[in-house]
């Protein structure tokens, strides 16, 4: 087809998922996959590629093999990743490109801290799995506008984070108590914030292969990355956190 000045120019953006774990590998990351192919497919903004394995890895994320993409998302990684130069890879994303962390991503690389100041969080601890109340502090923010001011969970692994860098990112869903033993107090979920010229997007959720196909979670984690990819307009402004 030719294209004329009245027809607009899509550019089909490129995201790299990563599903290598060297902790604990969540059975989610099975569901994960064919999801986000399908949403891939669905939306036709973005692509998908897959890193799977250490040689994956050692190719697709290496400085060179990067720049073919526009984003790079961690299903549910975890430990220390052999990505042939981790400082590059934060920098890549800080000139620009996209990074999407879900769930186990902030149990990723403990041991580089980079990483863990551009992700925005460090994952501490975890409790039994509990049906929570989620408040959505932006329901402007893309895939959330359905969402509600609240929304009950019946049942997800919650996590607790530590170095949450509250005046640096921009909260969108939160608790206002501790998960398992009822604590008042703040305790993050999802985030947007800009990193230097680049997003980052991430999201809590996505232990359990049913909150992976939930119609909310869809929504939620499509519209983190339509956001972080530059597909989609919404806040990555710090503003002062809800007050417990």
């Amino acid at each position: 087809m030719t294209n004329t000045a009245d027809t607009p120019v899509v550019s089909v953006r490129r995201l790299l998922v990563v599903t290598v774990t060297k902790g604990y590998h969540h059975e989610s990351i099975a569901v994960a996959e064919p999801l986000l192919a399908d949403l891939a497919e669905r939306t036709g903004e973005f692509t998908v590629d897959y890193a799977r394995t250490d040689e994956d890895l050692a190719r697709k994320m290496s400085s060179a093999g990067l720049q073919a993409y526009e984003g790079v998302l961690f299903a549910n990684t975890s430990g220390d990743l052999p990505i042939p130069d981790p400082q590059a890879f934060v920098d890549w994303v800080r000139a620009g490109h996209s990074y999407v962390g879900v769930h186990a991503a902030a149990d990723t690389y403990h041991h580089f801290p980079p990483y863990l100041e551009m992700l925005g969080a460090e994952f501490l601890w975890h409790g039994a799995q509990v049906g929570v109340t989620v408040h959505n502090i932006d329901p402007g923010f893309p895939g959330l506008e359905d969402f509600g001011p609240n929304l009950e969970i019946p049942l997800e692994e919650m996590y607790v984070f530590q170095k949450f860098q509250g005046d640096q990112v921009h909260l969108l869903l939160y608790l206002d108590q501790h998960p398992n033993d009822q604590t008042p107090g703040l305790y993050p979920l999802a985030w947007s914030r800009q990193f230097g010229e680049g997003r980052v997007f991430y999201t809590a959720f996505g232990h359990r292969d049913d909150i992976m196909t939930a119609p909310w979670f869809v929504d939620h984690l499509l519209g983190g990355i339509r956001w972080a990819l530059g597909l989609a307009a919404g806040s990555a402004t710090p503003r002062p956190l809800p007050e417990i």
